[in-house]
Parts: C-alpha cells; sequence; structure tokens
C-alpha cells in the first residue's frame, strides 16, 4: 500500500499543500491565498507608504494558509489525514524575519506593530542595497574566501544585510529580537516545537543565503566585527541553531509535529518534519532530477536555475555553489533571474491586457529579433550574472511601426539570451566568456561544469509554451516540460517522504525517492525542440543583447 507525504510549498502570494503517494501519484492538493498577500504599499492597519524598495509578509499568514490549504488537499484527497507519514517544507528565501526566545515575532508585539523593519522581509525586499555593497567591499578588502563561493558579490537580498539593514536603521528593532532566522527555519519550528531548544536550521538557506559552508561555519567573527560590531555580537547570540546537530539538510528530521499544530491542521501528533529547504531548490528533488549535469529551471515570479556537478568551480556571477545543498554528494549551483513571471505581469498590466493568449500567435509569427526591437529584462535588478540590484530594464529600437506583440516577443527573447548567458557563465567558468559574438558554447570545459539537460518547471512553462519556444530557439538546446506544474511542491513532499524514514517508506535516500516519485520515463518526456533556423538567427541577436546588457551595467544609456 502506498503511503503518503505532504509537501508544503510557500510561495510569494499563496501556499500550496500537495499530497504525493511512494509511487508519485499526486492524490490531493489545495492552495491557499496569503490574506495579506506582498506588503509593499502600507503596513496592515496603517495608511502610512512604505519606504521605496520594502517587500514585506506576515507570519500569521504562512500558518494559517497552510492550514487551510493541508485541510483542504486532504478532504480533497478523501483521506483523514491519519495516512501522511512525513512533511516537507519549501519556502522563499532569502525571507527572514527576527523573533523573540519563544518564536513569537517581533511584528506581532503590540509595542513593535507599527514598526516595518519588526515585520518579516520577503525575499525579494531591496532595502538593504547599500549594506550589501558595503559587505560585499569589506569582504573582497579582507580576501574573505567565503566570497569565493558566491561569485564574489553578496546578494542585497540576503541574510546578513538585511539583517545589518535592521540593526543600522532601526536599532531598538535589532536589540528587541532575540533570535533572527529564515522564514523557512521559523516555519518548521513553530510545526516541531517553538522553543529555541528546538530550533534547527537549514543547511540549504544558510548556505545559499548567509555564506555557511559545513567546514567553516558562517563567516568569522573578524569580519561581521568590521563590518558592524553589533552584527558581530547578533550573529554569535541572536542566532541559536548553529550547533552542528542543529544544522539539518532538507530531508533530515527537524522535529515532530505537535499537539497544537496536529490539531490547527488536521494531522497526526509526532509526523516526521524535515529541514526546510529553498523553494526552486526543492524543484530538482521535485521532477526526478537525481544526477548531475541536469540543469533545472524554476520559472515563475522570479527564476532560479539549479545544477548539481561532481567538482567545484569558483566563477564570477555564481549566486552560490554550496557542496551538498542541493542534492548529497554533490556541488548545488544556483543562478537565477529577478524577474520573469514578474516582467510578464508588468508588461501586461501596461498593455492593458488580460492575458497574452491573443498575442502570443502573433509574437509567434515575428522574425528573431521582434523587426528591431530589443529589451533587457532587468526590470527587477540583475541577479546573475551580475549581481546588481540596482541595474534597470530597457526596451530600445522601438518605432512607429511596433506594438504590443513586438514588446512581448522582445521581453521572452531578452529572458533567454538572459539564461544563455547563465549556461555559457557555467560551461566556460566565466560570466565573459565566450565573446557574444563567438559561436555556441561548446557542452562542457575543463573550466566549467557541464549542461547536458535542461528541465523547466513551475507553473509558467505551462501556461507559456511559447515562451518556452524561444528558450529552445535561443540556447538551441531542447528543453524538458515537467509534466508537473508543481515542482517545488512535490519536491517538499520528496523531502517529507524521505525525513519519514525507510521503516515506513520504500525509500533510503532523497535520490531513491527522486526518482520514484518525480522521475518522467525517456519516451514520455515533454521535449520543445530547437528551430535551426530561428536559433541561427538568434547567434547575431544574442550579441546585440549582450552590447545592450553591457552598455546598461556601465550605465551608459
Amino acid at each position: 500500500m502506498p503511503v503518503i507525504a505532504l509537501g508544503l510549498d510557500f510561495g510569494t502570494e499563496s501556499v500550496r499543500a500537495i499530497l504525493v503517494d511512494s509511487e508519485g501519484r499526486e492524490v490531493g492538493s489545495a492552495v491557499s491565498p496569503f490574506e495579506h498577500g506582498q506588503i509593499v504599499d502600507s503596513l496592515p492597519g496603517s495608511d502610512e507608504p512604505l519606504p521605496e524598495r520594502y517587500a514585506l509578509q506576515c507570519p500569521a499568514d504562512w500558518i494559517q494558509s497552510a492550514a487551510a490549504a493541508t485541510k483542504e488537499a486532504v478532504a480533497k484527497a478523501g483521506l483523514t489525514g491519519e495516512e501522511i507519514v512525513g512533511i516537507g517544507v519549501d519556502f522563499t528565501s532569502c525571507t527572514m524575519l527576527p523573533a523573540k526566545h519563544d518564536g513569537t515575532p517581533l511584528c506581532e508585539l503590540e509595542s513593535l506593530q507599527s514598526r516595518p523593519l519588526a515585520w518579516p522581509k520577503l525575499w525579494k525586499h531591496h532595502g538593504a542595497l547599500e549594506q550589501a555593497e558595503r559587505m560585499t567591499s569589506i569582504a573582497r578588502e579582507r580576501d574573505e574566501s567565503f566570497l569565493r563561493r558566491y561569485g564574489g558579490v553578496i546578494g542585497l537580498e540576503w541574510f546578513f544585510p538585511k539583517m545589518l539593514e535592521t540593526i543600522e536603521q532601526a536599532p531598538e528593532i535589532a536589540e528587541s529580537a532575540d533570535v533572527w532566522l529564515e522564514a523557512g527555519d521559523w516555519f518548521v519550528w513553530r510545526l516541531v516545537g517553538g522553543d529555541s531548544d528546538s530550533l534547527v536550521r537549514s543547511t540549504c538557506q544558510a548556505g545559499y543565503k548567509a555564506m555557511w559552508s559545513a567546514g567553516d561555519g558562517y563567516p568569522s567573527q573578524d569580519y561581521f566585527q568590521a563590518v558592524h560590531p553589533k552584527l558581530a555580537e547578533a550573529v554569535a547570540n541572536r542566532m541559536p541553531g548553529q550547533s552542528a546537530e542543529q544544522m539539518r539538510s532538507p530531508g533530515q528530521v527537524a522535529g515532530q509535529l505537535t499537539q497544537a499544530m496536529a490539531t490547527q491542521f488536521g494531522l497526526p501528533v509526532g509526523v516526521p518534519v524535515s529541514a526546510a529547504i529553498i523553494d526552486a531548490h526543492a524543484g530538482v528533488p521535485g521532477v526526478g532530477a537525481a544526477e548531475p549535469g541536469t540543469l533545472v529551471m524554476v520559472l515563475g515570479t522570479s527564476s532560479c536555475h539549479m545544477l548539481n556537478a561532481t567538482k567545484m568551480v569558483d566563477m564570477p556571477g555564481v549566486a552560490g555553489v554550496v557542496e551538498g545543498g542541493i542534492l548529497p554528494g554533490l556541488f548545488g549551483y544556483e543562478t537565477g533571474q529577478a524577474a520573469v513571471g514578474d516582467a510578464f505581469a508588468w508588461l501586461r498590466k501596461l498593455l492593458n491586457r488580460d492575458s497574452f493568449d491573443d498575442l502570443a500567435e502573433e509574437a509567434m509569427s515575428l522574425p528573431p529579433g521582434a523587426e528591431g526591437v530589443s529589451c533587457l529584462d532587468w526590470m527587477n535588478g540583475c541577479r546573475t550574472p551580475l549581481m546588481d540590484g540596482s541595474v534597470r530594464g530597457a526596451f530600445t529600437g522601438l518605432g512607429m511601426q511596433h506594438g504590443p506583440a513586438h514588446l512581448y516577443l522582445a521581453l521572452m527573447e531578452a529572458s533567454a539570451f538572459g539564461v544563455r548567458w547563465i549556461v555559457e557563465m557555467l560551461r566556460h567558468g566565466s560570466a565573459d566568456l565566450p565573446e557574444a559574438n563567438q559561436a555556441e558554447p561548446t557542452s562542457s570545459s575543463n573550466k566549467g561544469v557541464p549542461i547536458d539537460r535542461i528541465i523547466a518547471t513551475g507553473g509558467l512553462p505551462h501556461h507559456n509554451r511559447a515562451f518556452v519556444e524561444v528558450y529552445a530557439d535561443v540556447l538551441g538546446m531542447p528543453i524538458e516540460i515537467h509534466p508537473s506544474s508543481q515542482g517545488p511542491a512535490v519536491g517538499a513532499a520528496v523531502l517529507g517522504m524521505v525525513a519519514a524514514g525507510p521503516e515506513k517508506t520504500p525509500f533510503s535516500s532523497i535520490a531513491e525517492a527522486a526518482t520514484a516519485m518525480a522521475s518522467v520515463p525517456e519516451n514520455q518526456r515533454d521535449l520543445i525542440l530547437p528551430r535551426l533556423e530561428r536559433t541561427q538567427a538568434y547567434e547575431q541577436l544574442y550579441g546585440r543583447y549582450r552590447q545592450l546588457a553591457h552598455a546598461v551595467a556601465q550605465r551608459r544609456i
């Protein structure tokens, strides 16, 4: 009899609960939106505008929506909840918050409810730009070895810049914090206990967003002291859960579901809960990609690309390389684009369209290059390879003859060109090679890591097939669309199954569970093949994109 695991997939606007059995059948799912969504204009109950670049969330939404989605999924599946053997959690990252020793978020304290920096900072919160730049500069001056694992840049969306932002801009809030932690760790902590002794930290979240490594831990106290003495103090005294036994990899048990949470979620007491994983990273086990050389693209609001390799390569522009960060025994590379679905939503709103369905056919009938219109999709900054949140996007070459379809195709092409740049960077170990006007890169390089297969998951590939077609044409490679539109959610369920252990499940490893629950037989794969004539046309057009990117990055336009 197949056993069932629950995956909880936290996005920017909602949480999805999915029930997957040990044979890979999705037996039930439900989505529950967050009551307050993204808090970007003003705090709940306030009319006072938030500062520019702020993006916050309400932690009570996470619990309430996850419980509602779980109950609905269980009911839809015709289950009682007793069938669930394990729970996996993926979460947006770096979404982080300050809390008290018992897990109470500072924003829930009456005295701090009106203070924005007491609230959780969503992954896309960009208020720490100056702090990130200063932390990077000091790390370079000190020749900190950890910086090489992150392409030489500390991202403004990461943990410590956001922490430092509060220390410098609202010191009284920072002093009120007993614990600083990722939202994924906080949520798991609430499920399994809620006191400091039960707090564990995810090696995935810590490795990619807080410069942690199994060998060295977090950066040194000397480095943090050089940045700000209060940051050094907070890292030393306000980040419990740093001991070796409290750092847990995804799939490892963080604890068991408490009575209070079991009642709220309608599940049995004591169900094992996996340590959290970054939402996009859960897409790797969620599509059954257990082997090195497969680039998994999770395409949604933003995009994240994960690649496992057998070796560690330092390369400028990569968002992180963590040993065992995605799958045990492999080096997990992360890259990404800061605006994908967000950029399409922006253009749709600008054009006053309900959808792009009516534009897709017209856009795809245009020749490559959108008849002279070029786009740079940095509307929310550039994650890879520049790691620069301050740059902005552009449309160029516009004439009176151009219309909405030209803008739409140009935006799709810009996103695809950005992915090609990332693929070249990974294969060649440099964001600058090969030159923009050189031939298509080979599949591997001694300086980089191989990419032999590309899988797309997330909601966007299923809703926008034309978008994936442009990707395949620009890359000159087949792209496989995984049949599940919920790769990260399935991946979370895989981790929940692994956390349940071989005593209750047929699996003893993540690779075994991922292959059995999420892989697609080769003869059943949905492949988007590149069209030779369009691929050839994109060779020159890619050079035009790189020239535009260079000009914008150098602030020449």
